[in-house]
């Protein structure tokens, strides 16, 4: 294949330009100003688009196995797909647990069938009870690129200091679920003015930064990488910023609901603006955006949470919590971020390749030659409303949303998984 025309864009070594890109066999063989095509070299034209590394999300939720009518890991890659993903990583909390071998090794095998890479993060703790610790070297030997108990917050600090030093010895990530169910009395709806307008008390941002405060000191003594995953409080970046600076190796993710949205949009789109962590308010989604601006969050991930509209049509308490992201993450960093001058677009690009396959051990992220083929083509300018969607749920509240930034094409090992 020969991508011809586009804007080269790779945050890993911070260039931009104007090139050729030739793939082979699965890998990017040659970039160059002008490649002229073999006859039997498919020949793609990406005049006016950007070439970046395809998409990496450290945190997916495709349901499979136990949850299928929501989501499956094949309608899951075709949504990633189409959202210009072609790594993603789902989390361990399925029916059952990927807190085995087994387990992991059954979702690989069916994983590895489908066109983008899916990888898959085992649990910190069996079944998810926070108690008994998980085999964590079977796990990583069995292919698991992380650990995390996501759903869940891991209320036991000693348990999980011991399970931070664990990962560090297998120097891989662990990433945490930060909500203290103790200040939380409705689940997915911010504690404030909004909630006291639906009469229910909801979940306050203390909630949160409680167990921000606790796990950023015991990443530092534990010397573990740690993720903060969907961070929603300024405090917590605030948290984060701290301990980073005192060197501890902290991670932490937003979302593109959580930098876009505040808790007003749940009196406007219900149980469609709920998740947890839940959207908050006006000063926190700004401090979100400073964190990602000055490096403090470094990545962005969807928590991609599908549910049926059965489900999501039930009262605001009742309703599960979360919403699909893979096919508008892009065009919402770029609408939200980008467009406004937030970030440029490298950075926005960086946290949402370069930064995470770093961060797990994956082979993408990056335009090299020997580098894998994995590659987004996209119109930064071309302007869209999300109406359907390539996976099984359609649980968001951006479907008729003017949004720029359109996914033209995605690569995936050389192969084209993927055209608008």
């Amino acid at each position: 294949m020969i991508i011809k025309n586009g804007l080269i864009m790779d945050p890993a070594s911070q260039v931009s330009r104007k090139a050729d890109i030739r793939t082979e066999n699965g890998l990017i063989r040659e970039i160059a100003d002008s490649i002229i095509p073999a006859a039997s070299e498919e020949v793609i034209d990406a005049e006016g688009m950007i070439a970046a590394p395809g998409l990496v999300d450290t945190h997916v939720h495709f349901r499979d196995p136990g949850f299928t009518y929501k989501e499956t890991l094949h309608s899951g890659a075709l949504a990633a797909a189409r959202g210009g993903f072609t790594s993603v990583i789902c989390m361990a909390n399925t029916s059952p647990t990927v807190d085995s071998p087994e387990v992991l090794e059954e979702i690989k095998k069916r994983a590895d069938k489908e066109e983008i890479h899916i990888f898959q993060a085992a649990s910190v703790s069996r079944s998810l009870k926070g108690k008994e610790m998980t085999d964590m070297q079977a796990l990583a030997s069995a292919g698991a690129c992380g650990f995390t108990d996501d759903g869940i917050p891991l209320r036991d600090a000693a348990f999980l200091h011991r399970a931070m030093l664990r990962a560090a010895e297998l120097g891989l990530p662990i990433s945490l679920h930060e909500e203290d169910p103790a200040f939380i009395e409705n689940n997915g709806i911010n504690h404030g003015t909004v909630s006291e307008k639906l009469g229910i008390y909801g979940s306050p941002s203390i909630a949160e930064e409680s167990m921000v405060a606790r796990d950023c000191l015991l990443a530092l003594r534990s010397g573990a990488h740690v993720v903060i995953q969907h961070i929603s409080s300024g405090l917590s970046v605030e948290i984060v910023r701290m301990y980073k600076a005192l060197g501890a190796n902290l991670h932490a993710e937003a979302t593109p609901h959580h930098f876009t949205l505040t808790d007003d949009a749940v009196l406007k789109y219900g149980a469609l603006a709920k998740m947890n962590p839940p959207l908050r308010r006006e000063e926190d989604r700004r401090a979100i955006i400073s964190g990602l601006a000055d490096g403090t969050i470094d990545l962005i991930a969807t928590d991609h949470a599908p549910h049926s509209r059965e489900e999501k049509a039930r009262s605001i308490t009742a309703a599960p919590s979360g919403i699909i992201g893979l096919e508008t993450s892009l065009s919402l960093g770029i609408t939200t971020l980008v467009r406004p001058g937030r970030l440029t677009l490298m950075q926005l690009l960086e946290k949402m390749t370069a930064n995470p396959a770093a961060l797990y051990h994956l082979p993408g992220g990056q335009i090299k030659i020997g580098s894998p083929a994995d590659l987004v083509l996209f119109d930064p300018e071309e302007s869209w409303q999300p109406s359907d969607y390539l996976s099984l749920s359609e649980n968001t509240p951006f479907t008729g949303w003017s949004l720029y930034g359109k996914v033209k094409y995605t690569v995936c090992r050389g192969r084209l998984v993927y055209r608008d």
